[in-house]
């Protein structure tokens, strides 16, 4: 039985790879450990419907801010991933589960019981199952709308890349306000921060969902600081507008052990307000570019100034 809190077992695959020194971080990166009553009742809620967590899987810097205010991101269909990307600390294997025909139930009772006005959905990679998750994601959205009809949802998936392409369609069927897929890097650094990953396969499966239903916000999010250039972030955000993306994410990639992909710097509070000008520069609606950025870090503030700037470029067009 292995034991996920223990690295070497976390992360078979990386046992062997030689240790990368993890630089001091910043001032401007760091942030409060997490507490209080509000990080206590969020957990207790999560422990309660035995539900996992990415805030903790993946050890995100803004968990205890988010956790405090209720706001946490459920991952659905297990704690290992089949994937075993270079930057990512969430466990990689066999997963030892089939998925888990209850979940969806449990997720929605937690938001309902959160109070949500927005909730992120993500997952593991389920490389093991045959459409990949699709069907267990329309289900969490569809036992989401039923149980909190007024909250707005946003998920976040894994690529489908083993999977026939027809299963996109059962989750854009369940009409999530937002599908974000994370493109992760830029391509030329793919082999070696996300080998099991095609970058034009992730960038197509987002334009098929814009294509499939225009009215579903669609999302992407980079990591920076793990040896790309500025040239390479322009290219992957004029490839994300010619696929029609709404919403860029762009954060600081933080090293979790030793063992994962060597941080190459760390990028300056004003390199990402320059990413940030750019990006709107190139017609995102929406563009969080900060060291602490995460792809559901202020969801909720975020889709509502996405679905602002939508109502306002149409009545700009229609003027």
């Amino acid at each position: 039985m292995r034991d996920l809190k223990i690295p070497s077992q976390r992360h078979p695959e990386k046992a062997r790879r030689p240790d990368n020194a993890q630089p001091k971080k910043p001032e401007w990166i760091r942030v409060k450990a997490p507490g209080g009553k509000g990080y206590a009742e969020t957990a207790r809620i999560m422990r309660d419907h035995n539900l996992t967590t990415v805030c903790e899987e993946a050890g995100c810097p803004n968990v205890g801010e988010c956790w405090s205010q209720g706001h946490a991101t459920m991952m659905i269909m297990g704690e290992v991933c089949t994937r075993a990307c270079t930057f990512c600390n969430i466990a990689t294997g066999k997963p030892p589960e089939d998925l888990d025909v209850f979940e969806p139930g449990r997720v929605a009772d937690a938001v309902q019981k959160l109070g949500l006005n927005h909730v992120v959905i993500t997952s593991v990679d389920r490389d093991d199952v045959e459409d990949g998750g699709a069907e267990h994601f329309a289900q969490t959205i569809r036992a989401i709308r039923h149980r909190s009809p007024g909250t707005t949802i946003e998920i976040l998936t894994p690529d489908f890349l083993h999977c026939d392409p027809s299963v996109l369609q059962v989750v854009v069927d369940a009409k999530p306000d937002v599908f974000n897929h994370n493109l992760e890097t830029v391509p030329g650094l793919y082999p070696s921060v996300r080998p099991g990953a095609r970058y034009f396969h992730s960038l197509r499966l987002l334009q098929r969902v814009k294509e499939m239903d225009p009215e579903i916000f669609t999302k992407s999010g980079i990591m920076v600081g793990l040896g790309e250039e500025r040239q390479q972030v322009h290219q992957v955000m004029d490839d994300m507008r010619a696929a029609d993306i709404d919403f860029l994410t762009i954060g600081q990639y933080l090293q979790p052990t030793p063992k994962h992909h060597v941080l190459d710097r760390f990028v300056t509070p004003d390199e990402f307000k320059a990413y940030e000008k750019a990006a709107f520069g190139k017609g995102f609606l929406m563009v969080s570019a900060t060291p602490l950025t995460r792809s559901s870090y202020h969801a909720g503030d975020d889709f509502a100034r996405l679905r602002a700037a939508r109502l306002a470029r149409l009545a700009k067009a229609a003027g």
